[in-house]
């Protein structure tokens, strides 16, 4: 049927009506065991994952996925492939239907080539094997000591009282955790929506603690560093002297590199680590756990043991903010002392400038002085031989009284003209 949308269609629209059906729950016939891997992936290694699974379904036949494919659900021969494409890591989820009880049953993972999984790129985060029971009645306790290699378990009945859940969040000698749900009268979507709950819990509850290993790392660095600050504050209360404050600032300078290196390497980390929390604390809420008698449940042994690493996280995330803050007031506060030495001294230097400027007005004006009557009396001579001169030609003149009436005069047309060429070498300028 065509459309009759004539208005101008944004071109991710599609895209965004598929986000919400993007990575569908699995349908999960039980009793079935499940082997989950999550690998973290460096872009570049993007292209050799996809190699990878083309490898994997020319193995067996089937279509391999387009290169810009975010997922592939696949049955092979013998088990399902769930593979999902995130940010910064990639699952891979095998589901092999099984017969009889999941517990006494190997991994779906043994159902895989090992030469395909010995060549998966990335690095695994999270491995687990589940064990999805649907037998009449409650596990056998011997079953389940078994199955954790006697380890001590933690578990809550979920999905408002249908189902059982039980793990010790361990590895085990295999190298990979274990899981067992327990529940009967499940349809396949609502089995699948329950382990897609639960991988992703435990999923995300790892990818959460990557921010640990970061924080304990850098911890020390950043008490040093605040130290450092500390001590700079207090010679900057102190040091008066503008060479010394120039060092201060040159110590605040490096020092503000180093915390901005640390927070860029870390921002990104620390924000996956709180985005990955509340989503661990999403899925738990959606499981709907209540209490098995004896048993420690899986909320709260997540959520107690989770808590201060994230904490921990955030406390460095918040000092290398504080140290960042507190470290830029610094600075203003030392150049602004800096820029009012300088002022200081420029005004210094100006009121010198001013004072020399009078005193070569001064000299100035006395040699102004001096050159006029200089010049006066040079011009008197020349004046002299004209009244030489005119006695000579037999004109009787009174030298005295002529110089005496020509001195003044003399000057005043002087004064005149020095003063004349001033004003235009002043316009001039």
């Amino acid at each position: 049927m065509p459309s009759d949308n004539l208005l101008e269609v944004h071109p991710a629209r599609d895209e965004l009506y598929e986000e919400l059906h993007s990575r569908p729950s699995p349908l999960v016939d039980t009793p079935c065991t499940i082997s989950h891997i999550a690998v973290q992936i460096d872009p570049n290694e993007r292209g050799a994952e996809h190699v990878h699974l083309a490898e994997l379904c020319g193995q067996f036949g089937a279509n391999p996925p387009s290169e810009n494919a975010s997922c592939l659900y696949q049955t092979f021969e013998g088990f399902e492939l769930r593979w999902e494409r995130h940010t910064e890591f990639s699952t891979y989820t095998f589901i092999h239907r099984v017969l009889g009880d999941p517990l006494r049953q190997p991994a779906a993972l043994t159902h895989i080539p090992r030469d395909w999984l010995g060549k998966m790129p990335g690095r695994v985060t999270t491995a687990l094997h589940l064990a999805f029971s649907c037998a009449d009645g409650a596990l056998d306790a011997a079953d389940l000591e078994q199955y954790f290699e006697k380890q001590s378990l933690r578990g809550g009945v979920v999905r408002q009282g249908t189902a059982y859940l039980y793990s010790n969040f361990r590895l085990h000698s295999d190298g990979f955790g274990r899981i067992v749900l327990h529940a009967r009268d499940l349809t396949p979507l609502q089995a699948g929506r329950l382990v897609q709950r639960v991988l992703e819990v435990e999923t995300y509850r790892l990818m959460a603690l990557l921010g640990l290993p970061v924080a304990r790392r850098i911890g020390p660095e950043v008490t040093a560093m605040e130290a450092e600050l500390a001590w700079i504050n207090q010679e900057l209360a102190q040091e008066q002297d503008e060479p010394g404050q120039q060092a201060l600032l040159g110590r605040l300078s490096n020092l503000a590199a180093r915390v901005e290196r640390h927070r860029s390497d870390t921002t990104y980390r620390f924000a996956a680590t709180n985005a990955y929390y509340d989503l661990v604390r999403e899925r738990l809420g959606e499981l709907g756990e209540e209490k098995i008698p004896g048993l420690q449940p899986v909320k709260l042994f997540i959520e107690r043991r989770l808590a201060p690493g994230m904490r921990t996280c955030n406390a460095i995330r918040d000092r290398l903010e504080g140290l960042s803050a507190r470290i830029g007031h610094a600075s203003d506060l030392l150049r602004t002392r800096i820029e009012l030495a300088i002022q200081g001294q420029n005004r210094e230097l100006l009121s010198s400038m001013n004072r020399r400027s009078e005193v070569q007005l001064r000299l100035q004006q006395a040699v102004e002085g001096i050159s006029i009557v200089a010049i006066t009396y040079y011009l008197m001579g020349l004046l002299g031989y004209i009244y030489e001169g005119l006695a000579s030609a037999g004109l009787h003149v009174n030298k005295k009284i002529g110089f005496a009436i020509a001195v003044p005069i003399v000057m005043v047309l002087v004064w005149r003209v020095i003063h004349s060429v001033k004003r235009r070498v002043q316009l001039d300028e």
